[in-house]
């Protein structure tokens, strides 16, 4: 792969976006691909895993960073791929005017989609304005849990939506918030674990969407 942008995307607040985003990093530089993370999230919360991450790891992880805002986003994207061959966009949790740049200059857009209604409603929204950007989406139901009623809901929901899905479901899982205070992605703290095995599988599914563009 190379010079590919993965943007993640969701209208509503507590989706997961940024651990996501910060797992899937780890992820593919686990793999052998140089790999960027852009944070335009005002918050700033990929920007923190950043810092902590190379508090902790000095200068032997490799990962680049940048921040930039909605309407900077294709400058600081391009500038990025040249010596990256992913860059990951961590983006606010709303839908306006504002993404369309990062939006656009995406090769696939992750929507992560946590097990309850309201963020099945909010997903509608990025859906939309991705269809009119014409970019793949792939919708990711996250924090599930096998015993809740409310998951086989929302997932029979999900599957309605006028978006691809993720065969992959990530879990309901501690691991996944300690990580992101740690700097670090599941895949290193807990690597024959299920979560790791989970984003593991989701970044397979991903680098198969960014071949097939």
């Amino acid at each position: 792969m190379a010079g590919f942008a993965i943007t993640v995307a969701q209208q509503k607040g507590g989706s997961g976006k940024t651990t996501l985003a910060a797992n899937l990093a780890v992820e593919y530089r686990r793999r052998g691909h140089t790999v960027a993370v852009l944070d335009t999230d005002p918050q700033g919360s990929l920007g923190r895993w950043f810092m902590a991450r190379r508090d902790r790891l000095a200068d032997e992880d490799g990962l680049d960073f940048a921040t930039a805002s909605a309407w900077g986003v294709s400058y600081e994207m391009e500038k990025l791929r040249k010596n990256n061959e992913i860059v990951i966009i961590d983006t606010p949790p709303k839908i306006d005017s504002d993404l369309k740049p990062t939006l656009r200059a995406s090769n696939v857009i992750i929507v992560p989609v946590a097990t309850s209604h309201v963020d099945l409603w909010a997903t509608e929204s990025i859906l939309d304005m991705a269809h009119r950007e014409k970019r793949p989406v792939l919708l990711v139901l996250n924090r599930a849990s096998s015993r809740a009623r409310l998951t086989a809901e929302v997932s029979a929901q999900l599957d309605t939506l006028d978006g691809d899905r993720a065969a992959t479901v990530l879990g309901s899982r501690v691991v996944y918030a300690e990580v992101l205070g740690q700097g670090l992605g599941v895949a290193e703290k807990a690597p024959k674990g299920p979560a790791a095995a989970e984003i593991s599988a989701l970044a397979d599914e991903i680098a198969d969407v960014l071949n097939a563009g």
